[in-house]
């Protein structure tokens, strides 16, 4: 089963990209791409999955690949609620009640607001990283000197020279990026270069921009939002069945599993994937991803 084509369908504020593999009657399943990535991260878990009888979706995040905001009027918002609302309204447009939703990085992110808010739309859930809903309080907390330093993207990010040289250098800071999050992959040019194509979207720097400012405070989101946000200052737990996946190579920051595994008040587990696996988990373990998908099915 290949990967494609890309099918465009509007969906509350956007156009929304997607790819759409599978069965139409099978048991729908979004998966969901984080930064600095797209929806290749997904290509060979995708059609496993299809293959398997399972409906597949995989967007386009705001601000990668085809995915366009309807109204040049809309903020060009990457708030956390934001992000987890376009998932809901994907899924509204495309006919799908309740899915098992996945992810990794933002994916991930949104996965969890989406399970913890709305858990009548979420059957399942898979969490590379576990539990990683955030606010913008616990985001202005000092960290350790080691750990701020794993996130020195978002305090350029924070600056003009940041949003200025990201805009100009963004294919070589993704490449960066790809390199420091996963050491131990192996990645050629031709891999990294077809994802970054889903950078070269009109939004996608002031998306990204937006989203770690937001994170730390130094940016406003929309006031529709700010209902879901408080929800998710009081990190709610997560009741649907949930497997959490960890590479043992991801050079990104990551909370410890067992920071996170009392976040989980359902059917609950937690696999480590061996072999180098770095950030990019679907991408590198495609076939750990695809099995957690099917397992935690098995779990409802």
């Amino acid at each position: 089963m290949s990967f494609g084509p890309v099918r465009q369908i509007e969906a509350g504020p956007l156009d929304v990209g997607y790819v759409e593999l599978g069965p139409p009657n099978g048991q729908p399943v979004m998966l969901l791409h984080g930064w600095p990535y797209d929806i290749r991260s997904y290509v060979d878990v995708a059609p496993a999955l299809g293959t398997a009888g399972y409906r597949v979706v995989v967007p386009f995040v705001r601000g990668y690949g085809t995915t366009r905001f309807l109204s040049t009027e809309t903020m060009r918002n990457g708030q956390q609620s934001a992000l987890a609302v376009d998932v809901i309204d994907l899924m509204d447009a495309l006919g799908i009640e309740s899915a098992i939703v996945a992810g990794f990085d933002w994916g991930a992110r949104s996965a969890n607001v989406v399970a913890a808010l709305w858990p009548h739309r979420c059957k399942a859930l898979v969490s590379v990283s576990g539990y990683l809903i955030g606010n913008q309080e616990s985001g202005k907390v000092p960290l350790p000197p080691s750990a701020e330093l794993q996130w020195w993207y978002q305090y350029y990010f924070a600056t003009e020279r940041g949003r200025e040289g990201y805009g100009k250098y963004k294919h070589d800071f993704n490449k960066l990026i790809w390199r420091l999050a996963s050491p131990k992959w192996r990645f050629d040019d031709l891999i990294f270069d077809r994802s970054a194509a889903a950078f070269d979207n009109p939004d996608h720097v002031a998306i990204v921009i937006h989203n770690y400012r937001w994170r730390l405070g130094l940016a406003e989101g929309e006031p529709k939002y700010d209902d879901l946000e408080k929800r998710l200052a009081a990190a709610p737990v997560i009741s649907v069945p949930t497997i959490t996946l960890e590479g043992d190579a991801n050079g990104a920051p990551h909370p410890d599993s067992s920071a996170y595994a009392k976040k989980f008040t359902g059917k609950y587990a937690h696999r480590l994937v061996n072999g180098g696996i770095g950030h990019n988990l679907p991408q590198e373990a495609p076939r750990a991803f695809a099995q957690a998908v099917i397992e935690v099915a098995q779990l409802t």
